[in-house]
């Protein structure tokens, strides 16, 4: 996979995160690079694609007031009800969280971004988005533990 599909995918999972809808999901990504080459060419950096996808995101939820819960999904049929827990003991602990915590650990877990690029987005130092992290997988452990914090 070349940089730029790396690229894009990574952009499309953030966007599909916060829209929650593939469609959309593809149009944003799709105007994100659009912009972000038209602004910075084809080595378009990517915390300049994260921005404005979030912008555009912003953008959509002002324009349609989207719920960005969606339903739970066990297609795999694996131990079906150990996953339907598991998936929804995660899920209740994630919606406890604010949105931004929620967007650092998809950033740094599900795209995994580098530190250095979330500290870019979010102008942090490295100790201080480590710490945040840390403290944001605390309180899920937390929350999935059956505590209250």
């Amino acid at each position: 996979m070349n940089h730029i599909e790396e690229q894009y995918d990574k952009i499309y999972g953030y966007c599909y995160y916060k829209v929650r809808n593939r469609d959309l999901a593809e149009d944003i990504t799709q105007e994100a690079f659009l912009r972000g080459i038209e602004a910075q060419g084809t080595g378009v950096d990517i915390r300049y694609l994260y921005r404005i996808a979030h912008n555009l995101c912003i953008d959509e939820y002002r324009r349609v007031k989207a719920d960005p819960i969606d339903d739970v999904d066990v297609s795999d049929g694996t131990n079906l009800s150990e996953t339907v827990v598991d998936s929804i003991v995660i899920k209740e602990a994630l919606q406890k969280l604010s949105e931004e915590e929620r967007e650092v650990l998809l950033l740094r877990y599900a795209n995994e971004e580098p530190i250095s690029v979330i500290c870019s987005i979010y102008g942090k130092s490295r100790f201080a988005v480590y710490r945040w992290i840390q403290s944001i997988l605390k309180k899920c452990r937390n929350y999935t533990d059956g505590g209250n914090s």
